[in-house]
């Protein structure tokens, strides 16, 4: 099978560079948590330990996805809206530099909502701006592209991920009360994390 897409080159190029770290983090994480849990004979929380496992891989992928210097451009885009006018609605350049920047921050703004308990919008669009805006000027120092409308598109991304993570906090409140309990947030985590090693797989199962 050919070559996706560029959003899944950069995603494949990431993995394949990041491997050897990615896998030495999770071990860490996994041989510090359990060490702690056993030391101070903590009670095991498997989707809270999931959450922040996934979390972390997460942040280290986004480095890798922002500033990576494989199929990238230079220049400077200081008009608003201007290099998303360039695509088409609906097309493969429209889903890939438009929606592929929105759904990159999408996590971004759920793991920050959750981590510092987000309640109003200002708590996570200024620090998304200022960490889009920080990546936007080291692309540009390390000779890609500074782009105003992918910080807007990013912001926009993690704005999605608040409310994300407002609407399952108000959800989880209203659920039944068998559906609170630890056993089925354990549950999802599994799957959330069995779904995740799926996707790494099949990145690498496709052929470039």
């Amino acid at each position: 099978m050919g070559n996706l897409s560029p959003f899944h080159s950069t995603l494949k190029w990431a993995l394949e560079s990041t491997w050897p770290m990615l896998t030495l983090f999770i071990v860490i994480i996994m041989i510090s948590r359990i060490s702690y849990i056993i030391i101070n004979k903590k009670k095991v929380v498997l989707y809270k330990d999931v959450f922040i496992l996934l979390s972390i891989l997460y942040l280290l992928m986004l480095y890798f996805m922002l500033l990576s210097t494989e199929y990238s451009t230079s220049g400077v885009n200081l008009h608003i809206f201007r290099e998303m006018s360039r695509y088409s609605i609906g097309s493969k350049s429209f889903f890939y530099n438009v929606m592929g920047n929105i759904a990159l921050f999408v996590p971004f703004g759920f793991i920050l909502s959750y981590f510092i308990k987000a309640n109003k919008i200002r708590h996570v669009i200024i620090p998304s701006f200022v960490v889009s805006f920080s990546a936007e000027i080291i692309q540009y120092q390390i000779g890609r592209a500074f782009d105003v409308d992918d910080i807007i598109l990013n912001t926009t991304g993690a704005l999605i991920g608040f409310m994300i993570y407002i609407s399952l906090r108000e959800i989880k409140h209203k659920l039944p009360e068998f559906l609170q309990k630890n056993w089925f947030y354990n549950t999802l985590s599994i799957i959330l994390l069995a779904g995740v090693i799926m996707l790494i797989v099949s990145i690498w199962l496709v052929k470039l």
